[in-house]
């Protein structure tokens, strides 16, 4: 372990000790899950080493509360490092060349002091996996998910480079597509309201970083209000007012 995964790791061995019923991590006993809360979010993971050569390890990932744990197994018997996420930073990772096809991202820990310290980088199975992790990670940090509505169509634009080139928001090219297709022959389409509930649903989700399909059962009205509702919260206008 480096110097400041060890250091984290005692921190963590101290604090878990005085509680009852559950072995010493780190002695190889196995602590007691029935005595932990249930964890927010568990998975595996890989984790780079932190050395000269660039080499991965499989670990079990587990966050509890503000504090994530990684082990050798699903079964969590020894804990093999802590990582303190109050006032960190997760970011994800565009792949250089030699990672491409990864799915990268990294938890940088808050710096004490003047010892800066260095980030984990972790790679997850997919796409979709990693989404879910960054989201979560950052909802319990209290850093800012990546909104769609009310942010200017270049962040957006910016943002959604990841997923390929577009020259219109994803949410903007799925609603339009859905509506030539289902929305045409529609009477009242922009006009009449869709459905409240699933409007909401829908903005969440984008919202929330996902990239959500409409089903060919989707109310157009509801689609059609998604579209609006995301126009009226841009902070500029599409097309500009002139006196």
């Amino acid at each position: 372990l480096a110097p400041t995964e060890q250091s984290e790791l005692s921190s963590y061995t101290r604090s878990k000790s005085v509680i009852p019923g559950e072995g010493t991590p780190g002695s190889g006993s196995p602590c007691s899950p029935r005595s932990m809360e249930m964890p927010l979010k568990a998975g595996w993971l890989k984790k780079q080493q932190k050395s000269l050569v660039k080499n991965w390890q499989q670990r079990y990932f587990v966050l509890r509360g503000s504090t994530l744990t990684y082990h050798k197994d699903d079964k969590e018997t020894t804990v093999q490092g802590v990582i303190q996420l109050r006032f960190s930073k997760v970011n994800e990772l565009t792949p250089s060349s030699d990672d491409a096809g990864k799915y990268l991202f990294e938890i940088t820990p808050h710096s004490t002091g003047d010892r800066e310290r260095c980030p984990y980088v972790l790679m997850a199975s997919s796409q979709s996996d990693l989404d879910d992790w960054v989201r979560t990670l950052r909802r319990v940090i209290g850093m800012p998910t990546s909104a769609v509505f009310g942010k200017s169509l270049i962040d957006t634009l910016t943002y959604e480079q990841r997923f390929g080139p577009h020259t219109v928001p994803i949410l903007v090219q799925k609603c339009a597509e859905f509506i030539i297709e289902h929305g045409l022959e529609e009477e009242g389409i922009f006009r009449l309201p869709g459905q409240d509930n699933a409007v909401r649903q829908f903005r969440d989700a984008f919202d929330a970083g996902e990239r959500p399909s409409f089903p060919s059962d989707t109310d157009v009205h509801t689609v059609a209000s998604l579209l609006k509702l995301y126009l009226r919260e841009l902070p500029e206008p599409v097309v500009n007012f002139t006196p």
